[in-house]
């Protein structure tokens, strides 16, 4: 059966008020009488859970949810998964998801598959130490993921942004996966990023925890936002579509998520400069090796392998990007 949860940093009882909304408005009376409160005490509660970030909407008709808010409530009747997402919890503000996820495995057995997802991060990190910003307008969400070895870690970032690629195109969305872990509209804003962390124990992966952010509805300067061509979407829909796109792409062999990289890609035949932790690369990517590192042609024919990097393509930004082969599923 499904587990789904909610928390706050608040005091217990607005947390109990969260599972009672819906995105259809409820009056203080049904609510503090499911609750044995006031209607007075249903309104102190759902301004806590605004403070904690929230999207409550309280109006004449009484108290909801945003619409598409991905809280368990809207998201539950969307789910068409086996694993993933079946444990889900949902909180308004976190240091960041996943720290969230980690606790959650050491304090109890959470499942493969078991998702975290909140409104806002205080303390979000992506990539190299990057603050991770985040809005109401923006899916923010982390799995943790069991029973991985080494080799399959590799890969993991690759196969979770064809994911991500996969569920953000439906209705022809125009956008492509920038070697590692980026997703890009094709006039090169970014819409999308991962971060993948694990804990190792020798060459044991004890577990890892996959983050997650999109911009949905809303996106810092510089950045694009998926409504932009899907005006209909909603977080709670495209939380539902990736974690069926996740568990189905996790799955996959090495050589079919490899293969269908190399189809999202905007990266792979263009002109890149790479920063390393050994210094800058310029050159064209090539291709990326069976291990997800980019290879890179320099001046002079010589072939770089490159297993960590920032990549920026020259000349693209502000441009038009190669337009990447849809990938079904």
């Amino acid at each position: 059966m499904p587990s789904f949860s909610i928390w706050s940093k608040t005091l217990n009882v607005p947390a109990r008020l969260l599972p009672l909304l819906s995105d259809l408005p409820q009056s203080g009376e049904a609510l503090g009488a499911r609750l044995g409160v006031g209607r007075v005490t249903v309104n102190t509660l759902a301004r806590r859970l605004e403070e904690d970030g929230v999207p409550v909407v309280i109006s004449r008709e009484g108290y909801a949810l945003a619409a598409g808010t991905p809280a368990p409530a809207l998201v539950a009747p969307l789910l068409t998964t086996r694993t993933f997402g079946q444990a889900l919890r949902y909180a308004g503000t976190v240091t960041s998801t996943q720290d969230v996820a980690r606790a959650w495995a050491d304090a109890a057995p959470a499942p493969h598959g078991a998702v975290v997802v909140a409104e806002r991060q205080s303390a979000g990190r992506g990539r190299r130490g990057r603050v991770w910003d985040t809005t109401h307008g923006t899916l923010v969400f982390s799995v943790l993921l069991h029973g991985l070895t080494l080799p399959e870690l590799a890969l993991i970032p690759l196969a979770a942004g064809v994911a991500v690629q996969a569920a953000s195109q439906v209705g022809g969305l125009p956008c492509g996966l920038k070697w590692p872990n980026d997703l890009l509209a094709l006039d090169g804003r970014k819409l999308a990023g991962i971060l993948l962390e694990a804990d190792l124990r020798g060459e044991d992966v004890r577990r890892a925890v996959l983050g997650i952010g999109i911009n949905v509805s809303a996106a810092p300067e510089g950045a694009a936002c998926l409504t932009e061509w899907r005006p209909d979407l909603t977080r709670a829909r495209l939380l539902a579509d990736l974690l069926a796109a996740l568990e189905h792409w996790l799955a996959q062999p090495p050589a079919q998520i490899l293969a269908a990289w190399r189809q999202a890609s905007v990266t792979l035949g263009q002109p890149v400069q790479v920063q390393t932790p050994r210094g800058p690369v310029a050159g064209t990517a090539l291709d990326i090796d069976a291990q997800g590192s980019l290879l890179v042609q320099v001046s002079g024919g010589e072939v770089i392998t490159i297993s960590a990097g920032d990549v920026q393509l020259v000349g693209q930004l502000g441009g038009q990007l190669a337009v990447p082969t849809p990938i079904p599923g």
